[in-house]
């Protein structure tokens, strides 16, 4: 059972952190854990590209194949932009974003931090009002240090956000769940 945590761990690691969902699983974590049990393939990863599945290959001692088409194609990175003039404050590419890099509240303009982006796209299809466009990460923004250049550095910056997003997450569903309990008790001590 150790093993197999370790060859999830590693090849975890080699994956982009980006949670895009594309490979058909809810994040890079069940990825791993899908092809480290059979169950997905390493050609599944748009956003890791040709190296990503060559390195997959080599930690599993298996032959590298082309990016499944099924899953998407590999682009160069992007970062999402919100278009400030069209965005209504919606709130839904906030809860979107797994990495929590899109600021703004209820009713005001919303911005995406470039820098903390991975350009997964899962905010796009939730805007009403498609005020939300990628744009690849030119040279000039990587020189401006806005987009983090180190893609190991970042990915690890990007998993440890969507983790603390997800317990974040896993608290307030707790939180939501005692408060409920206690209403329940109070309506209760109030009917006797």
């Amino acid at each position: 059972m150790l093993e197999v945590r370790i060859v999830i761990d590693q090849i975890n690691a080699i994956l982009p952190q980006t949670q895009c969902r594309k490979c058909g699983f809810q994040g890079c974590r069940p990825y791993s854990e899908a092809i480290a049990s059979g169950l997905a393939d390493i050609n599944q990863c748009p956003p890791g590209g040709d190296l990503g599945i060559v390195k997959l290959a080599r930690l599993l001692n298996i032959n590298p194949k082309p990016l499944n088409p099924e899953y998407g194609e590999h682009k160069p990175k992007q970062v999402a932009f919100i278009i400030e003039d069209k965005c209504i404050g919606c709130v839904k590419c906030i809860a979107a974003c797994p990495v929590d890099a899109i600021l703004g509240a209820a009713k005001f303009m919303h911005t995406v931090i470039a820098s903390e982006c991975t350009g997964c796209e899962l905010c796009i299809a939730p805007c009403p009002v498609d005020c939300i466009v990628m744009h690849p990460v030119s040279l000039a923004v990587e020189n401006q240090s806005l987009v983090q250049t180190d893609n190991y550095a970042a990915s690890q910056l990007a998993k440890k956000r969507y983790e603390a997003r997800c317990l974040r997450k896993v608290k307030e569903l707790e939180e939501k769940a005692e408060r409920v309990k206690q209403k329940k008790a109070e309506l209760g001590m109030l009917k006797k």
